[in-house]
């Protein structure tokens, strides 16, 4: 087995680089960390040793692995394309996991349950910024399909308490509409004080950077242990807050309703009209009360029909039409209500879909937050091209815009291939 830990370097990284070659090999906890120090008494960055701990711990490196796997390491674009086309030659069916931090000439696998499987793990500066981060990212935007097969995760490590979460955000939309597959949560952080570890932290008993390492090592396992789930009669539950008279986010949902295959048993829930409190933010005991009888304080639709619903079905599609950059104030309660029942259990064997129509621009921006809330918070399978992303203002004329009925039958067919299997 291979994998390719992807770094996209730092200037300063790559100012003091070692000459040696690119094998990056751990056999033991022990030569990870011979004398227990931290990443900086070692001389390395924190994300290289947090990375690697993860690696032992969820058995892909170390004298106990049961994959054999060869760690290389590429630092820049030309290193990784090297490295695929050497891969490319060689590579085998059993190979298991890519650790991916960006580059070109990715190979593809067809197969749902045998995807080549990449880690994105990224440095960031002191303002958010890695060159060479963002050089990958262009090259995954002008390559549509480019992650076809691939099955993503991604590890973001800052020096300040900004942008992890936000730059994140934008790699996972563009691995999405390359192809690319990410599972439930497919981001571990490390902010620069690592309190967004605090609350593991506690609830493990270990130290912020401990509780770091086990983020990253769950990702890891879950994307090892991937299955993705397809049945003959899936069950999608669609969410909207909108009215079918003059909105076009409608209009198109019919239109990709009527592409769907008989066998998608859809059930549809609108959160219109004030029937949606938004979450008041109960303390935690109260809030595990609640959650233990799939319930919530506030009651109302969410409880009546959106929980059940939710618990029953498949994947979710929302629909979203764009209200200042973001979400309807009801759907981003759904949101926030949704924390009641995901206390009590959560979503990884759930797939998330969305339609965006937005009067001007900022598509893009909604699907980040629709990502954003639900896969990376909430854990929902994040599939390929999981958003259909239009641009329609006046009542109606989404029905006008050029080739909408092909796309949104594409989308539907799309959908189908995500959650369906045939007979």
């Amino acid at each position: 087995m291979a994998w390719l830990i992807i770094k996209p370097e730092t200037d300063e990284q790559r100012e003091g680089r070692k000459p040696e070659g690119k094998d990056w090999e751990a056999k033991t906890r022990e030569d990870l960390n011979p004398e227990g120090k931290s990443a900086g008494e070692q001389g390395q960055s924190r994300l290289e040793y947090c990375l690697r701990q993860a690696l032992h711990l969820a058995g892909l490196t170390g004298d106990d692995t049961t994959l054999g796997e060869q760690l290389v390491l590429c630092r820049n674009a030309k290193e990784l394309s090297q490295s695929l086309e050497e891969l490319s030659q060689n590579r085998k069916e059993e190979t298991e996991l890519l650790t991916f931090e960006g580059g070109s000439g990715l190979p593809r696998q067809s197969a749902a349950q045998n995807r080549m499987k990449l880690l994105f793990a990224v440095e960031l500066d002191e303002v958010g910024m890695n060159p060479e981060a963002y050089h990958i990212l262009g090259w995954i935007r002008r390559n549509p399909g480019c992650l076809s097969g691939c099955l993503c995760g991604m590890v973001f490590d800052g020096k300040t308490e900004w942008y992890t979460k936000s730059m994140a955000q934008e790699l996972s939309l563009a691995i999405s509409m390359a192809g690319g597959l990410q599972v439930g949560r497919p981001l571990a952080e490390g902010t620069g004080s690592l309190l967004n570890q605090k609350v593991t932290s506690r609830n493990l008993g270990v130290s912020l950077e401990e509780a770091y390492v086990d983020g990253i090592r769950g990702l890891l396992e879950r994307m090892r242990d991937f299955h993705l789930p397809q049945k003959k009669e899936p069950k999608l539950l669609c969410l909207h807050a909108s009215d079918y008279e003059t909105s076009n986010t409608l209009q198109l949902w019919k239109m990709i309703r009527a592409g769907l295959p008989e066998s998608v048993q859809v059930k549809e829930i609108s959160l219109r009209n004030g029937e949606v409190f938004d979450c008041g933010g109960c303390p935690f005991p109260m809030c595990m009360h609640f959650s233990r009888k799939s319930s919530c304080y506030y009651g109302g639709t969410i409880v009546e029909s959106v929980y059940p619903a939710v618990e029953e079905c498949d994947a979710i599609l929302l629909l979203c039409p764009n209200y200042n950059d973001a979400v309807s104030a009801n759907l981003a309660a759904f949101f926030n209500r949704l924390t009641s029942l995901f206390r009590r259990r959560q979503f990884y064997e759930k797939q998330l879909f969305a339609v965006v129509v937005s009067g001007y621009s900022g598509g893009d921006i909604v699907a980040r937050q629709v990502l954003g809330a639900l896969s990376m918070n909430k854990t929902f399978i994040l599939p390929p091209q999981f958003v259909l992303s239009e641009t329609a203002n006046d009542p109606g004329s989404i029905r006008q815009a050029a080739g909408i009925e092909e796309r949104a039958a594409q989308f539907a067919a799309h959908i189908w291939e995500q959650i369906g299997v045939d007979e």
